[in-house]
């Protein structure tokens, strides 16, 4: 009887239902699956609209092309891991090397961003910092302090908290692909951020904490990877102070 019950014990710790008498125990039981919203820290259009809303700021409303397509006059980053070619900047790297990036040498705070942007080698993601600072870290000289917008899978990260941003995401259709050119628009807001890639709204995300609302520069990332990694940005515009309050690359 000892024996059982402590078979039992043990069946029951490893969540198997492993009863007296079974010679061999049966699979395990299958954990529950987190809800989506938890698993993937995503916002009800609820949780969304009970952060207020702060007006955007205003200023003068100028539209002008970030990168030249020849060079990278304007901006500020390490050598070693950005250049031009083709008509894109390429960040890229033949080994283990820190998250990255490449700074405009201005600052911003309400702004419309467009670009496009793919990922050449790797697996991993590229995306887009501002409302931050740049930062050292050990010997990286272009960290960031702030949050970023991530493709070609949507989401959002905050640099300040080192942790997932959560966001509404009004479709959760796919519209991306790992090494296709990405069509994105970021539109900064007040303390709104809206983003589209391919002409599709991805995600809304609105920041609680005003005091981490703030005038920076705008960083492409080059995000930490174990091996050769390559990824490419173009077509950067920029618009201050945006005349118009609706994301216009969305066609739907």
């Amino acid at each position: 009887m000892k024996k059982a019950a402590l078979l039992l014990l043990i069946g029951l710790l490893a969540g198997i239902a492993y009863l007296p008498g079974q010679s061999t125990a049966p699979a395990p039981v299958a954990a529950t699956t987190p809800p989506a919203n938890t698993r993937t820290r995503l916002y009800t259009i609820e949780e969304l609209e009970a952060i207020p809303l702060v007006p955007p700021r205003t200023g003068k409303s100028v539209t002008k092309a970030l990168f030249d397509g020849k060079t990278l006059d304007g901006w500020q980053g390490n050598p070693d891991w950005w250049s031009v070619k083709d008509g894109a900047i390429v960040g890229k790297f033949g080994a283990k090397v820190p998250t990255t990036f490449l700074y405009t040498k201005d600052h911003y705070s309400d702004f419309r961003l467009t670009l496009m942007s793919r990922m050449v080698e790797s697996d991993n993601h590229a995306g887009v910092a501002f409302w931050g600072e740049i930062v050292e870290r050990l010997d990286n000289k272009f960290y960031t302090r702030g949050p970023l917008v991530i493709f070609p899978n949507p989401s959002m990260w905050d640099y300040n908290a080192a942790a997932g941003l959560r966001v509404y995401k009004p479709t959760m259709e796919k519209v991306t692909s790992q090494f296709d050119w990405i069509k994105a628009e970021i539109l900064a807001q007040g303390n709104r951020v809206r983003s589209a890639f391919n002409g599709v709204q991805v995600m809304e995300w609105r920041e609680a904490d005003l005091s981490r609302i703030k005038e920076g520069p705008i960083g492409m990332q080059l995000h930490a990877w174990n091996g050769p990694q390559e990824v490419q940005y173009k077509d950067i515009v920029v618009e201050t102070f945006p005349k118009e309050d609706k994301l216009l690359t969305v066609k739907r």
